[in-house]
Formats: structure tokens, sequence, C-alpha cells
């Protein structure tokens, strides 16, 4: 049956079968105009864990998702898709998150000098495993891009999106990054793991193609990310939570911030979301979890801005969602997901 034909028999009224893929749809990732990659990968999570269950979780989730967006009403038409979820790659998540452990635990603990070479050789052996996962991902990710597909991957952990990253440097001259989240994500070489969840931004400055990195929703960092916003001299812009909090208490309004915020964008930008850049109700089980965030209304409203402002979207990521013992938090990623889909369809 063509995509043509598919449109015509589906029913978006109807409830999704358990079997369908993402949101219930009928298109396989050759028909659909999105197609979202998902990499489930945690290696390096330093506090709370799970988030390689994400994909899975916001799968499941997507089901339940009703299809009519009033912002974007025939996103579905254009076919969302999501490739297979990688079990091997859940599996070698697990296994080598096993081995960081042990290199966190070592730093807390104060470690013994006697096992020092063992940590060394650890490090060297995950940031070699997660060059490799970088690779895979590039080439799955590339791979789409060069059949003119628009992409969002589906973290994982904050260190997935690295090879998009790389993907999206082979095919554009700059592009800026719009990254929201609760962490500035800057530090270099978090505990010692060249690609850790903690390091993300920080690699993809070494990107000479990333132009602008501006983040949004900031309220937990420390003093080396602060050394390196102000090394990048106005290439990393900061709009930290508790100034925005302030200036709208001040009476600003959300509108106008988020206009700054877009302002501050060149004209091609990749989205990079951490769940955790929202108010922690809406993400209770994320791995490092912090007061204060965006509401959900005010995260679609910025995502709508800028898709509204004739910037293009070049595609996006969406990371740390994290499962628990409930749907919640695979619920609301499931509904950002819709809507970051429906972004990248209307600016793509």
């Amino acid at each position: 049956m063509t995509k043509e034909a598919k449109i015509k028999a589906f029913d978006p009224n109807g409830p999704a079968l358990q079997d369908a893929n993402v949101f219930g749809l009928p298109f396989t990732c050759d028909e659909a105009d999105i197609v979202l990659v998902p990499v489930p990968w945690e290696v390096t999570t330093s506090y709370g864990g799970g988030t390689a269950q994400g994909p899975a979780a916001i799968l499941e989730a997507s089901r339940q998702v009703d299809l009519h967006h009033p912002e974007f009403p025939d996103l579905w038409k254009a076919g969302v898709a999501m490739e297979e979820i990688p079990e091997e790659l859940v599996d070698r998540s697990d296994e080598l998150k096993d081995e960081a452990a042990f290199v966190i635990d070592f730093l807390e603990t104060g470690g013994d000098e006697g096992r020092e070479a063992e940590v060394q050789r650890i490090r060297k052996h995950i940031d070699q495993a997660s060059e490799e996962l970088n690779d895979h991902v590039e080439e799955r990710v590339g791979a789409r891009l060069d059949q003119g597909k628009r992409v969002g991957l589906v973290g994982g952990d904050h260190s997935t999106p690295l090879g998009f990253f790389r993907a999206q440097a082979k095919r554009h001259d700059q592009f800026g990054i719009l990254h929201l989240d609760a962490h500035l994500d800057l530090r270099k070489a978090y505990e010692g793991f060249t690609h850790s969840h903690a390091s993300i931004l920080y690699n993809a400055l070494a990107l000479p193609q990333v132009a602008k990195v501006v983040s949004v929703g900031i309220r937990d960092f420390c003093l080396e990310e602060q050394q390196v916003v102000d090394r990048e001299q106005g290439r990393v812009q900061v709009f930290h939570d508790a100034e925005l909090q302030a200036q709208r208490f001040a009476g600003d309004t959300w509108q106008a911030q988020c206009d700054r915020i877009i302002a501050a964008l060149p004209d091609k930008v990749h989205v990079t979301f951490d769940i955790d850049g929202l108010d922690p109700t809406l993400c209770p089980n994320t791995g490092t979890p912090v007061p204060g965030g965006l509401s959900f209304p005010q995260a679609t409203f910025l995502l709508s801005r800028l898709a509204a402002s004739g910037r293009k979207v070049i595609g996006f990521d969406l990371v740390e969602v994290s499962p628990g013992e409930d749907e919640w938090d695979g619920n609301v990623g499931a509904r950002l997901l819709w809507h970051l889909c429906g972004v990248l369809w209307k600016a793509g």
C-alpha cells in the first residue's frame, strides 16, 4: 500500500493499535517525512538512571496522543516513524554503565591509589565505546538526512546527539543550537569521561560549524562551565532560569523573552531538549532534576515561536526521559516529541 493509500485508509480519530509505529501511525521510515532515531544509551549517568528506557517509554506513551494538533493539524499526514529500537545498544549500555559506576564510586569515595590504573583502563574503554556510538549515530542520522528525511533523535542520556551534531556539521556550513536544559553541560570530560552526558555542549563547541549555542532554563552549573561561557566570548549565550523568572516578576512577558532568545540564534537551528529543562513535576524520574524550569506551555510556545520566526529547524533531539515506575514521564515526553515533530515539519 502506498503512503497516499495509507493516508486515505487511516482513521486519525480511532484508537492506536499496540503494534503500530510511533503515535499509532501506519507509516514506515521510508514513507515518513520525519524519521525518529532512538538511541537507548546512558553509560555515564552520574545520579539517577533509566534514560536508556526513554525511547521505549515514549514510543509506548505516544500511542495515547491524539493526533489533531491545533497548530499542526495535518502533521500526521506528513508521516512520522521511529526506527526500531536497537536492543543491542541497551545491552551494551547496561554493561558499560556498570563499569562507569566503578569509576564514579572511586571518585566519590576518595579511591584507593592502588586501583588508579584500573580506573584509567575503564575510562579509556568507555571513551572508545562512546566514540563508536557517536560514529553509529552519525551514520544512522546521516543516511536518513541523505534520503531527504527530517530527523529527530530520541535518547538516552544527553551524550547521545553528538553524532547527530557531526552529521549536521558535514551538511551545513554553520548552524546554531537551541539548548533547553537545567544544566549547561559544558564540563570537560566530566568524571574523566570524554563523552559524558555533562559534556555534550562542550563537545559540540569543538565543531567549527556550530556558530552559536543558546542555552535556556539553566539553573545548575559550575565555575568551570561559566569559564567556558566567558572564553567563548558570545558564542555561548545563556538565559538563566532565575533571571528569566525575575524579569517576568518585574512585568516582562514570556513572548518578549522568547523573541530575545530566538534573536540570538542564526538562520539554521538544531534544537537539543533535555527533559530536565522542564519543571521537575513534569519529569520527576529524570536523572538530575532541579527545581524551577519551564512549564510545558512555556516550552511549546518557545518552540512554536521559533518555527514562526523564519529560521530553518534542521533537526532536534529529546533526551533524558526516564520512565520510572509509572507512565508520567513517558507521557510528557511523547507529547513534547509530537510538538517537536510539528516544529520540524513546519520549519524544517
